[in-house]
């Protein structure tokens, strides 16, 4: 309920009692502006009853108060991560309130508001004689008076509308209780900052539920009402100091509070939330997810109707993915050359007039999490001084002005050089300042749940100001090498096993062979290393090995094989790039799909969005994961776990043997994957109880530098996360499913296990759910090995 239009309808709820109540309150008014000297206009006002009554609107249904709520979204514990709609409020009962927010609001707005009948006379007659002083007022306005004009009134100051005040007001006082009209106040009074009610106030201001507001935090909050612009502790926190500490006096002159909890009160520092700071968690793109998915459930009803609506991302798991990613960005941006301040401006010499540009321009710029947007008041080759939104300065010296001494020279080019007005972005190292700039790089990382598909974490970009598109779900990228394990997995089918024996060797295929031009693909590093086991070549992801295996598989065989993980198969074109990741996935979709290695071949259907409530808690909507027995198999479990097999060499020995050596635990699998020339970066990989991809590369694909690889950018944000994820979870053995036996030092469908190599393929029969190659493939493979 939100409206404010002026009476013009008769009421439906009108009674000759009310009516009778509502002469002896005006009268009793009347009286009051009489002793203010004003008896003439008390008549007139009288004489205005008769009229105006017949045109109040029903107020019946404020006995079932149910305002505009925004949407709120939470993480799987409870946190909150991001609320929408055009009016934050959250909702809260009377009871639930603190005494101290009551008492708060009591002492400044209307102390005697459990006195009063909705007027209060003596307030009435002091406020009016203090007027007719020119004293300063200590005005009249009471709590339900208030109600009664935000909720039903307009905001023109005028007699008729003060006349449907005042009728209102006394309306409101005989239907409702003291407690509800109080309720109502507290939860729909705008505060500023978008927020509606104290509760919202409270985390729109502080980042904290009301239930924990301190004496000095409601006393602040208590002091927006009035004029929430003025008094707010971000835009204006002189101010608003000046008036909490009246209002601290006020609550202690009502006997609310103690002398000690005043002084006490009176000391304690605030921590009041930047203006650009959002909620602490950094879950603005997964907010954004769940938003889409209510609004196209719901409609425009979503940000109004108070929905609750509860997400499987973990708030821990969240928060340690937010700063892995980000931590791996800035780590690759230490390496690039800087590219100058963000802009210049002309610092006027008139102080003021250079405070209010400093501050304009800083909020424009905005800060981007830790990435703080400043001004460059002086700069030399030892030392920067810039200053900040809140006239803070900060002096950068030493280490901190390494990453931009290009910018810091007689010879710097003048879009580089750091000069007085110069916007610059600095960061708070472990010691010191550090002058930084913000990546131009992009990222993604996801994790989920491989047996149920729920998502436990999930980062959209390096920072949803500066970029809102979600490269987790929306990036189509190149793949690369972490594609080759889903063409193993095709060739394990096809009679291959971890043992076999392929040629690392040089590759050429004309136009006739391509259909298009000549290809002739190399490994990583230019080197070839002749024959090599599968579990090798596939360790040392060797480019020439993945294209000669699809090349035997059938890249038509392969394309359909793929579709059973979750992928697009018209994405991944049926030809031998396929071996080199030359399709188009998203990172979702990749962590779909090693998610069926993870949990033994099944194919799972990621899931964001775990529960929906209404503003009172009843479900609309619970989501129920459908039980690994009932999902769809996509591959066979002995196929999943000779592919874990493989998957945990690459983590042992191979491309990304950093993570189990840095994570000291065995039980993790994955695959480094960088695209041609550079230009995408991966790591996917999992644990039995948790798979996650990471992604990093540019928006306009380009290179991102020769010595730029999956395992130098991407594990490492992978392993940060692994850390803190999988700190209390115990080692996982995978236990050997039927049909795979141990033999001569590697693992083997129980058909291929009479020795190792080509000799023992067994190519004919059936495995899994797809035929082995028939006998006139038998001796292309043979060839493809000899060669």
């Amino acid at each position: 309920m939100n409206r404010k239009s002026t009476p013009d309808t008769p009421s439906s709820d009108s009674s000759p009692s009310q009516l009778g109540a509502l002469v002896w309150g005006f009268f009793k008014w009347s009286i009051g502006l009489s002793v203010a000297g004003s008896l003439s206009l008390a008549l007139l006002v009288a004489l205005a009853l008769a009229m105006a009554y017949p045109q109040l609107p029903d107020i019946s249904d404020l006995a079932d108060y149910r305002p505009k709520l925004s949407m709120r979204v939470f993480s799987a514990e409870g946190t909150l991560i991001g609320e929408f709609g055009e009016e934050r409020r959250n909702y809260t009962e009377f009871k639930e309130i603190p005494q101290v927010m009551k008492d708060a609001v009591l002492a400044i707005e209307d102390a005697r508001f459990y006195q009063h009948g909705g007027v209060d006379y003596i307030g009435l007659a002091r406020a009016s004689l203090a007027n007719l002083g020119r004293a300063k007022s200590q005005g009249a306005s009471t709590i339900t008076m208030q109600v009664a004009r935000n909720v039903y009134l307009s905001t023109e100051k005028t007699f008729t509308r003060k006349i449907y005040e005042v009728l209102l007001t006394f309306k409101l006082e005989h239907l409702l209780s003291k407690d509800q009209i109080f309720e109502i106040y507290l939860n729909q009074i705008f505060l500023g900052n978008r927020a509606y009610g104290f509760a919202a106030a409270c985390e729109a201001y502080f980042g904290k539920p009301l239930k924990a507001i301190t004496v000095a935090e409601a006393a602040m909050l208590a002091g927006l009402p009035k004029a929430p612009s003025a008094y707010n502790p971000i835009s204006n926190p002189k101010r608003a100091r000046s008036r909490q500490l009246y209002i601290i006096e006020r609550m202690l002159d009502n006997g609310f509070i103690t002398q000690a909890q005043a002084d006490q009160a009176k000391g304690e520092e605030l921590k009041v939330r930047n203006a650009n700071q959002g909620f602490r968690n950094h879950a603005d793109y997964v907010a954004e997810m769940a938003r889409s998915l209510m609004f196209a459930q719901y409609g425009a009803d979503a940000y109004t109707r108070g929905l609750k609506v509860y997400t499987t991302v973990r708030a821990a798991d969240q928060e340690v993915a937010y700063q892995s990613l980000r931590r791996g960005i800035m780590d690759y941006e230490k390496r690039q050359h800087y590219r100058g301040p963000e802009k210049f401006i002309d610092l006027p010499s008139n102080a003021r007039e250079r405070e209010e540009l400093i501050d304009d321009t800083l909020i424009e710029q905005g800060d981007k999490g830790d990435l703080l947007a400043a001004v460059v008041l002086e700069a030399t080759p030892k030392l920067v001084r810039a200053v900040r939104q809140n006239g803070e300065v900060i002096e950068v010296t030493g280490e901190g002005l390494k990453p931009v001494q290009s910018g810091l020279t007689d010879k710097s080019p003048p879009n580089i050089k750091l000069r007085p007005g110069a916007v610059i972005r600095i960061v708070k190292g472990t010691t010191n300042w550090e002058i930084t700039q913000l990546p131009e790089v992009e990222g993604a990382f996801v994790a989920l749940d491989p047996r149920d598909g729920a998502i436990r974490a999930l980062v959209g970009g390096f920072d949803f100001d500066k970029n809102k598109f979600n490269h987790v779900t929306q990036a189509w990228r190149q793949p690369g090498s972490s594609f080759k394990p889903f063409i193993y997995s095709a060739a394990l089918e096809k009679g291959f096993t971890p043992a076999t024996v392929v040629n690392d060797s040089p590759l050429f295929y004309d136009a006739s062979v391509t259909g298009s031009q000549a290809w002739e693909p190399k490994n990583y590093d230019g080197t070839f290393e002749g024959p090599m086991t599968l579990r090798k070549g596939l360790a040392k992801s060797k480019n020439m090995i993945s294209i000669r295996v699809l090349e035997a598989v059938g890249p038509q065989n392969a394309q359909n094989w793929i579709a059973q993980f979750g992928f697009d198969a018209q994405r991944h074109p049926a030809y031998l790039t396929m071996a080199l990741g030359a399709g188009s996935v998203t990172p979702l979709q990749m962590a779909t799909g090693y998610s069926v290695f993870a949990n033994g071949g099944f194919r799972i259907n990621p899931y964001l969005i775990s529960k929906v409530t209404d503003a009172m808690g009843k479900v609309l909507s619970d989501y129920t994961p459908i039980e690994q027995e009932e999902s769809v198999r996509a591959i066979s479990a002995r196929n999943a776990f000779v592919m874990s097999s493989l998957l945990q060499e690459v983590t042992r020995s191979g491309t990304a043997s950093k993570a189990q050596s840095t994570l000291k635990r065995n039980d993790i699998y994955g695959k480094t994957g960088t695209t041609n020339d550079s230009m995408d970066a991966w790591f996917a990989g999992y644990h039995p109880t948790l798979t996650a991809v990471t992604w990093i590369g540019y928006d306009t694909p380009r290179k991102l530098g020769d010595r730029e690889t999956g395992g130098g950018l991407s594990l490492p944000v992978w392993i940060q996360y692994m850390q803190t994820a999988l700190k209390n979870t115990p080692i996982t053995e995978l236990s050997a499913p039927p049909g795979v036996v141990y033999d001569a030092g590697d693992w083997f469908f129980a058909e291929f296990a009479r020795g190792a190599g080509i000799s023992s393929l067994g190519l004919e029969g059936k495995s899994g759910n797809s035929e082995l190659p028939a006998a006139d493939e038998k001796k292309k493979i043979l060839d493809l090995f000899k060669n």
